[in-house]
């Protein structure tokens, strides 16, 4: 936030008060003053309790300050003014309300979270996002985590910012926003050092805060850590991706982080008439749909159980005969022993990419 502002706010206020009327910033730093000789001074000492008046007026030493409103128990602009009888209150309610105008005004015209929208909307260039970034006093080069939150299903209409806000309430360093017709987006500042481990803690937090009555009704996709600006709108893209390709493969994790997607990240960047050609190079005897519920339950249980028939027997309730039978009738349907490990990891890929295409509306 520019001083310049309240600086031109503070000395109108010279023509109607003989009040030294001045702003602080959050580390106690007089940064407009309608004395020009008190810009620059350091009032760190009057920081703590001025944040402790929790916006109401306060003396200290001669002087009244008031915190302007804003997110959290800290603030970031504080008037104050000579005097501190009753009309040294007076005056510094009034020219706070002035000032927190101007502030309002300016911050609609150069918010930081807009800034931020801007840039993993990719409504920026690279060559501003650092210019911009100095002048909104945004640090450029520090990690931070890239989290898209979207619903489940429609019984909510919009997922709610007032809890992710509330969550991550520190508005200089979290940015929470609305993205899409019910999406949100959180770019949350994280710890030096922080990796996939304290991202997904923090998808935590949010999937289990957005719970209704222990229901699950959000997916949360987390992004690849974002140690510049810069890096935001890949790391946005990489969350919307993991949702998407997590509705797919894995409908049971409500947290999908784009480091964990696997080879379904691969097929989903595959073109369907690719996947289609590679089913039917796979299927060459009978369709993937000749296969009924109870064979494909028993191909997914193998699947689960590494592969082993005696496990996958006990946890099937048949006896081992049983299932080696069914796995006998499978290789006859569709040519693949999925005992053998090739012939397996074939099965695997083409269930998943039969799933793919299934997504995306088409029959193979």
């Amino acid at each position: 936030m520019s001083g310049r502002v309240f600086q031109n706010v503070v000395l109108q206020f010279k023509e109607t008060t003989d009040r030294t009327i001045g702003v602080i910033d959050s580390e106690g730093t007089v940064i407009a003053c309608s004395e020009l000789t008190g810009i620059g001074k350091k009032w760190s000492k009057y920081v703590e309790a001025i944040e402790a008046a929790d916006g109401n007026c306060i003396a200290l030493d001669g002087k009244t300050f008031k915190a302007m409103p804003g997110w959290g128990s800290r603030f970031d602009y504080a008037v104050f003014t000579s005097g501190d009888d009753s009309v040294g209150k007076t005056v510094c309610a009034m020219a706070t309300v002035a000032l927190n105008s101007a502030k309002t005004y300016y911050e609609e015209k150069h918010d930081k979270a807009s800034f931020i929208k801007n840039i993993i909307s990719d409504n920026i260039l690279i060559s501003d996002i650092y210019m911009r970034a100095k002048e909104l006093h945004v640090a450029a080069e520090v990690p931070r985590g890239v989290f898209v939150i979207c619903l489940v299903d429609d019984r909510m209409e919009s997922v709610p910012l007032d809890v992710v806000q509330n969550l991550f309430p520190d508005r200089q360093n979290d940015f929470v926003l609305s993205v899409g017709e019910s999406d949100v987006a959180l770019i949350h500042q994280m710890g030096e050092g922080a990796g996939i481990k304290e991202l997904d803690k923090v998808a935590g937090q949010i999937e289990e805060a957005l719970r209704v009555d222990g229901e699950n009704r959000v997916f949360v996709g987390v992004g690849t850590m974002a140690m510049h600006l810069r890096d935001l709108a890949k790391s946005y893209k990489e969350a919307q991706i993991a949702i998407e390709v997590g509705k797919v493969f894995d409908t049971e994790r409500y947290i999908i982080n784009y480091e964990n997607l696997g080879i379904g990240r691969l097929i989903y960047q595959l073109p369907t008439t690719l996947c289609e050609m590679f089913l039917q190079e796979v299927f060459k005897k009978n369709p993937i749909d000749a296969l009924d519920q109870e064979t494909l339950f028993t191909i997914y249980k193998f699947f689960e159980n590494n592969l082993n028939v005696s496990e996958t027997a006990r946890k099937l309730f048949v006896h081992r005969n049983t299932l080696v039978y069914r796995l006998e009738k499978i290789k006859k349907l569709t040519g693949l022993d999925l005992r053998e490990f090739g012939d397996a990891i074939t099965f695997k890929v083409a269930l998943m990419v039969k799933k793919y295409l299934t997504s995306r509306g088409i029959e193979a």
